[in-house]
């Protein structure tokens, strides 16, 4: 009797020690994340540069809120548990919960460190692609590449650690004593009008946090993080793990939701994009069923004596690097060399910032689209696009790809199948190669070597040939013959060993050269050298990174430069390829390639290219002269006036006296292409259903 009266006199659970208990659990987090940003900052400081510390503040302070809202999030099952005692008295099951959350969000922020590094984007879209891709090469790429060990041995401390956190929580906000929900378990500790109203102004509190803001209408957004001239620090505002929820739920939506949503009139946006793609030399076809559909019959006088073609797509090529573009490190003394033979485009970009899309958009000159970032493995990848495998197939051209990986990857074989290669060289193909990696395959000078070689084999055939020759050396995770023919960079910090790979890549493509130059096609052929996409730099251009889009584009051909000289500052993208070969080789061309003549433009055009990041994000850019406006999902779009060379920045025209043009214009080139492809009729005039 006397044990039953201790029991039912003993400590039990109350709204107040529970409140206590909720309330310093969610400062633990946020002190946790707010941890984690700094550790991503300091990881990432080479990108701080002169930004003020003042900056970097207000990117903490534009935190928080993103931070409370995630704590939010992870304290609902402890808010909820104020209806009944028995559930507040449950600390094992909430220590559980709040150290099992609080370690998954740690790992998170642990892998965002590498993760920011290459992309300079936090979470995002990206980690669903690469878990999706084959899972050995994705593994191989992590190990060889980072330091798994260390951030797996660095994880289960902090978890260790983060369980000692709560567990003392829960010891210091226990009424003395202990808990005891037993034979006495019907007793209330409070009146249940007590705890709803309590519960009413938690909710109301978490609701307020939750929002981000007091303002009407939208809660907090991601684009409320860009208060700053800095991107670096704009994206340091942002959490993590509430942009990948946004990833996942964007990407498991079945409406597809990340696809661009109609805001035009669509004959309205349909004549915009014809008046932007549009020259002399164009004629529409079958007007009523596609959009751009056209016959292309260029100038002969601007046409070249040339019967082959040659596209090289150089691995992670960015512009901001290129001697011949303004770098002043000696990275590309073979591409600068080159340079001087051919004609270079300095306001080039590529239209994504991931291989997969350089691929589709260089070959197939179809856009990157919202929704659309990885195309070929997407149903509406089976499509026949209008570019340079059909068109050259339906001239009778013999074909080769050659490249160092697996084509299994990015869907790459069954994408250039169906529009029109036949014939394909990767990794399993090379006999003895100077060096192939664990990770991706054999080197960049390996696959220059079978380049040079097949070329040579299809000009004894005596037909004209197209060839699509791909690099992959200068990718994480960097593997490089040990005794490189080039020095290694140094004095760049983080970036020393991509840039050495970048150097290494630039020397295989010279030896290739000299080869070619060598061969009695070399007169017969057009060259075109161009990055699939380029990488972050100290030097952060706006919230598009301009550092991952700008690529050299070099063509080499007989007469180029008597022609057209040796440089051009027309913008242009890799959806411009396709049709300025054709222009180059002259003849009547029917096609829906979303790009134009680069060589062939109106007087006074200045070009235009639009561009996206690779993830989810609904973020997109219209570029054109030495303007860009951007516009993010749902928010208003800013134009900017940027600069590229030795000295790189970019200033905001609040007083633009066109973005609403501009916006039109980007907005009518996405909403008709989506609708094309959706239609099956942005390509060859068969495909239509």
């Amino acid at each position: 009797m006397a044990k039953t009266d201790a029991l039912a006199r003993a400590p039990q659970p109350t709204v107040k020690s529970h409140l206590a208990y909720t309330l310093l659990s969610g400062l633990a987090l946020m002190v946790l994340y707010t941890l984690l940003r700094v550790a991503l900052l300091v990881y990432n400081r080479e990108g701080i540069g002169a930004t003020p510390a003042s900056t970097f503040i207000e990117a903490f302070g534009n935190g928080l809120r993103f931070d409370l809202r995630l704590v939010v999030y992870i304290l609902i099952p402890l808010i909820l548990a104020l209806f009944s005692a028995r559930l507040m008295a449950a600390r094992g099951l909430f220590r559980f919960w709040l150290t099992l959350v609080a370690s998954l969000t740690t790992f998170f922020g642990l892998m965002e460190m590498d993760f920011y590094r290459e992309f300079h984007q936090r979470l995002n879209g990206l980690v669903f692609q690469y878990v999706k891709e084959d899972p050995k090469t994705v593994l191989s790429m992590i190990w060889y590449g980072y330091p798994v060990v260390r951030y797996l041995l660095a994880w289960a401390l902090l978890t260790w650690l983060l369980s000692l956190v709560f567990k003392g929580i829960d010891r210091v906000t226990r009424p003395r004593g202990g808990f005891n929900i037993g034979s006495s378990s019907n007793r209330i500790v409070a009146p249940w009008y007590t705890r709803v109203v309590v519960f009413v102004l938690c909710l109301a509190v978490a609701v307020l946090a939750a929002r981000g803001t007091l303002r009407q209408g939208p809660p907090l957004r991601w684009g409320d993080a860009y208060t700053t001239e800095s991107n670096f620090a704009n994206t340091l505002g942002l959490n993590g793990t509430l942009t990948l929820i946004a990833a996942a739920k964007s990407r498991m939506s079945e409406d597809r939701d990340n696809i661009w949503k109609a805001t035009l009139p669509q004959p309205q946006a349909q004549q915009t994009v014809r008046d932007m793609l549009m020259t002399v030399n164009d004629k529409l076809v079958d007007p009523d069923s596609a959009a751009v559909r056209r016959e292309f019959t260029p100038p002969a006088s601007n046409t070249l004596p040339i019967k082959n073609v040659v596209v090289i797509l150089m691995e992670s090529f960015a512009g901001h690097s290129v001697g011949a573009l303004g770098d002043k490190s000696n990275i590309t003394p073979y591409f600068d060399k080159l340079s001087e033979e051919g004609l270079l485009f300095d306001h080039f970009f590529s239209n994504g910032t991931h291989t997969h899309q350089g691929m589709f958009a260089t070959m197939a000159c179809f856009p990157n689209l919202p929704g659309f970032e990885y195309l070929m493995q997407t149903p509406e990848g089976s499509h026949k696009l209008s570019g340079l495998p059909q068109l050259l197939s339906a001239r009778k051209y013999d074909d080769v790809y050659v490249y160092n990986g697996d084509f299994a990857w990015d869907n790459q074989s069954g994408f250039f199948s169906n529009q029109g290669m036949t014939n394909f060289i990767g990794r399993n193909d090379f006999v003895n190669p100077v060096f192939s990696d664990p990770t991706w395959g054999v080197s960049d000078q390996d696959m220059f070597d079978r380049g040079a070689q097949e070329l040579k084999a299809r000009e004894a055939k005596g037909r004209p040939f197209y060839a699509l020759l791909q690099t992959l050396s200068n990718h994480t995770p960097y593997a490089l013959p040990a005794n490189l023919p080039v020095e290694r960079v140094t004095g760049h910090g983080t970036l020393d060993e991509h840039l050495t790979a970048m150097r290494y890549s630039d020397w295989a493509l010279g030896q290739f050269f000299e080869k070619a130059k060598k061969e009695p096609y070399y007169k017969d052929t057009l060259f075109v050298v161009v990055g699939d996409h380029g990488f972050g730099n100290n030097e952060q251009i706006t919230e598009m990174d301009l550092g991952r889009f700008n690529v050299p584009m070099l063509m080499i051909a007989p007469g180029l430069q008597d022609k057209f000289g040796k440089r051009s500052s027309i913008v242009g993208t890799q959806i411009d390829i396709v049709p300025t070969i054709m222009g180059r080789l002259g003849g009547d061309t029917v096609h829906q390639c979303w790009g134009r003549d680069l060589l062939n433009l109106p007087a006074g055009d200045l070009g235009f290219g639009v561009i996206k990041p690779s993830g989810s994000e609904q973020t997109v850019a219209l570029v054109t002269g030495n303007r860009i406006l951007i516009e993010p999902k749902e928010m208003e779009p800013k134009v900017y006036s940027y600069e590229l060379g030795t000295k790189p920045h970019a200033e905001v025209m609040p007083d633009a006296p066109d973005v609403a043009e501009l916006r039109k214009k980007l907005d009518s080139f996405l909403q008709t292409a989506t609708k094309s492809l959706l239609d099956n009729t942005a390509g060859v005039k068969d495909a239509k259903p």
